[in-house]
């Protein structure tokens, strides 16, 4: 079934194939590749567009408590909205562990707009340095 809605474009992160081509991504791959790159991204990285991004990197250092938390799901949420119009944002979590206290799993899930599929991930989020 051809999906050529939803996008194809350089895989994240970039690869090479065994040809010597850029490596290709598409369809809901590309989506979440996409919504990686807006989380691993922090305010103010990137010179020519210095709003793109997720403020989820401004709570680092922070402690791994419900404040702290509920902030990096706004943060993902908005930064979701904002720059990835192919999908809806349906729910996001955070979940700490006793055995990693510095790392938040954030759960994500979305439905791609074009076609109703629903999607989800796992981004680490890892608060504080490793322990």
């Amino acid at each position: 079934m051809e999906r050529e809605f939803l996008g194809t474009g350089w895989k994240f992160p970039l690869q090479v194939t065994p040809q010597g081509s850029i490596a290709q991504s598409t369809a809901e791959q590309r989506i979440e590749e996409s919504i990686y790159l807006i989380l691993s991204t922090a305010k103010g990285e990137r010179v020519m567009l210095p709003d793109f991004g997720c403020g989820i990197h401004d709570l680092v250092f922070e402690p791994n408590n419900s404040i702290t938390q509920t902030l990096v799901i706004k943060n993902i949420r908005e930064a979701l909205v904002r720059y990835e119009a192919r999908i809806d944002v349906l729910d996001v979590e955070a979940q700490a562990t006793d055995e990693q206290p510095n790392l938040l799993l954030m759960r994500i899930s979305y439905r791609i707009r074009s076609n109703n599929a629903l999607g989800n991930m796992v981004y680490p989020f890892y608060i504080t340095e490793g322990q």
